[in-house]
Order: structure tokens, then C-alpha cells, then sequence
């Protein structure tokens, strides 16, 4: 019989997926009880309550709004529609792991163009990766794993170069922790730019990543093209209610986001103390360049039960977590700081 060192996997401090590291609200822990004595009952065949609870709350018209399994699940919809075997998909790279994924699902080609030395998406390298088989472009924004932001000039500037005959998916999963003024609001692009779709998802800032509910914002055409192929049955009423006391419960959740934006700065701080640095992050995550260092402090932080997103010889993406989680981090990664390349601090 061979050990296992490793923590249960309940006792595991999971800061590799950028899940929220808060509770669900009383409100939407209620919402989600009461529910459960009609889990024997189908959900709505095509989800039309929430798709039109998001269009108010956002306040747009139904038709530019569509619903699915997550932002990414919408994304695999979206590229399989755009997209017949052997046409292009350009994202920078690296990026969301999902991406070259659910490119390959839809029988496409990824065209992954590689990050400038700042850890951002080089977006004239992606432009100059267009070709006549490209149909679509993915930009992360901010971007996962780095917490890199195209700023808005820079956005409209690329959106001005792209052919319009392509679908542009700005997928902003990580919007709500952006605090930079030149942080774009893709939603504001899109009656001067129909090819653009914008992507969010409940799964972050709400907290909602097991009830799998993302959304997008098209123009008419597309949203619809989206709902149309979207599966029946395919939303939980649990995320439905969930979804309705989260919004209902719009100041309590702010705040959350608010505390999660704090306890990214200061763990930035802590860590450019001990030589580990990363650019800023706009999401509720942090890149850290730790290179050749990599392997020996993820292993360090999995001996103490936390677990991350690593990269060999590159680097780490480590999620913010709860104050006492980032501690851990800290203390951990402190042992091993007259290892660790110095660096300056943030």
C-alpha cells in the first residue's frame, strides 16, 4: 500500500480555479433551499425567465442577450456557429485553457499568438495572424492568467483594424474586479460594432461557478443564432433562483467584490516583498514571474495544502482566497524567499 501525503480534497486550499472564495449570501443560500423540493420538476425547455431577468437588469432589450453553461459554454456555441472545420480561431496564448478546447471541438484551428514579454495580448501580433479562414478572435479581458487589460483606446483601435466579417468574443469573466479608468465596457461597443460579442458569467464576482450560468451581449442576429442553438433544458432552476437573489442582493455582493480587490493588493504587496512579482492584476487572481522557481514553490505551497495554476519554467497563477488562505501563501512562499530570485516590490 503506497501513502498519500496529500490533504483530503475537501481540506485542499483551492486557489487554481478563480472561484470566489465567499460563501453564497443568506439571501441566495434561502433562494437555493427552497428550491430544492422541486428538483423533480424539468426546468423552463428554453430559459426566456432568466435570459429576460438579465436584459432588465442590464438594461437592454431581450433580443441582444443569450444564456448557456457557463461564459464558456456560450463560447463553445458561439465558435461552432462561426466556425466549419478547418477556419481559424486567434487568441493570445497563453490564455484560458478552454480556448484551444473548444476550438478543436468545433473542428476549428487555433492560432495561438504568443503574449508580449509585460505578459499582455499582442494585439497587433493577432491582427497580423489574421487570414482569409479566420472567423474568429478571442480577446481575455482582463486577461486570464496574466490580469493584463486592453485598455479602451487600444480596443477600439484593434476593433477599427479587424475585418467586420469577424466575430470578435471579448470575453470579460473577470470585468467586475476591474478598477483601472481605462477599463472598456464591452457592452458599450456593441451598437457601433455587431460583430462584437461580449461574454460574462456569474461564476466569479457572484460566486455561482458550480451552477454554471454565463451570458452574452450581441446584436440581435447573433444572440439569437445563440439562443436557438442553445440545449433544452439546459439551465437549472437552482441557477435561476440563484441568479434573481444575487441580483436582488446587488449591494452585499459589491462589497464582497470590493473586499476581494483589497485582499488582491495587499497579497501582491506581501509577495513583491519577498521577490515574487507579477504585472497588476485586474481579476481576482495574480500572475506571478517566477520562472526557473516555479516548480519548487508550487510544490512548497501543495505540501501546505494549496493548490495553484502553474506553468512550468514560466510562472503561477494563484487566485485570491480568504485572508487566512493568503496568509498561508505568504508564510509559505517566506520560507523559501533566499530561494527565490529577488525582486522589486509592487
Amino acid at each position: 500500500m503506497t501513502g498519500d501525503l496529500r490533504p483530503r480534497e475537501e481540506h485542499w486550499l483551492r486557489l487554481h480555479l478563480n472561484e470566489n472564495p465567499f460563501p453564497p449570501l443568506p439571501e441566495v443560500a434561502a433562494a437555493l433551499a427552497a428550491e430544492l423540493t422541486a428538483v423533480n420538476r424539468y426546468p423552463e425547455f428554453t430559459p426566456d425567465t432568466l435570459t429576460g431577468m438579465i436584459a432588465d437588469w442590464l438594461g437592454t432589450d431581450r433580443e441582444h442577450v443569450a444564456v448557456g453553461s457557463g461564459s464558456v459554454g456560450i463560447a463553445r456555441q458561439l465558435i461552432d456557429l462561426c466556425t466549419a472545420p478547418g477556419d481559424e480561431v486567434v487568441y493570445g496564448w497563453r490564455s484560458f485553457d478552454a480556448y484551444p478546447l473548444i476550438t478543436r471541438m468545433a473542428g476549428a484551428v487555433p492560432v495561438e499568438v504568443p503574449l508580449t514579454a509585460a505578459g499582455e495580448q499582442d494585439l497587433p501580433g493577432m491582427l497580423a495572424a489574421v487570414t482569409e479562414r479566420t472567423r474568429v478572435v478571442v480577446l481575455c479581458n482582463p486577461h486570464n492568467p496574466t490580469g493584463t487589460l486592453v485598455g479602451r483606446a487600444e480596443l477600439e483601435a484593434f476593433l477599427a483594424a479587424l475585418p467586420r466579417r469577424i466575430t470578435l468574443v471579448l470575453d470579460e469573466a473577470y470585468h467586475e474586479f476591474a478598477r483601472d479608468p481605462r477599463t472598456p465596457d464591452g457592452l458599450r461597443l456593441l451598437a457601433d460594432h455587431p460583430n462584437v460579442v461580449v461574454l460574462r458569467t456569474f461564476s466569479k464576482a457572484y460566486g455561482l461557478a458550480a451552477l454554471r450560468v454565463g451570458y452574452c451581449v450581441a446584436a440581435p442576429g447573433q444572440a439569437g443564432r445563440l439562443r436557438a442553438a442553445s440545449l433544452p433544458f439546459g439551465i437549472s432552476p437552482l441557477a435561476q433562483v440563484a441568479v434573481a437573489a444575487s441580483l436582488r442582493a446587488g449591494k452585499q455582493l459589491a462589497e464582497r467584490v470590493e473586499a476581494v480587490v483589497a485582499e488582491r493588493e495587499r497579497l501582491r504587496t506581501g509577495l513583491g516583498r519577498l521577490g515574487l512579482t507579477g504585472p497588476a492584476s485586474h481579476g481576482n487572481f495574480l500572475w506571478l514571474d517566477a520562472g526557473p522557481r516555479t516548480e519548487a514553490l508550487a510544490a512548497a505551497l501543495a505540501a501546505a495544502g494549496v493548490l495553484v495554476r502553474f506553468y512550468p519554467g514560466e510562472g503561477m497563477r494563484l487566485t485570491v482566497g480568504s485572508r487566512e488562505a493568503d496568509d498561508l501563501v505568504l508564510s509559505t512562499a517566506g520560507a523559501l524567499a533566499p530561494a527565490v530570485p529577488a525582486g522589486h516590490t509592487p
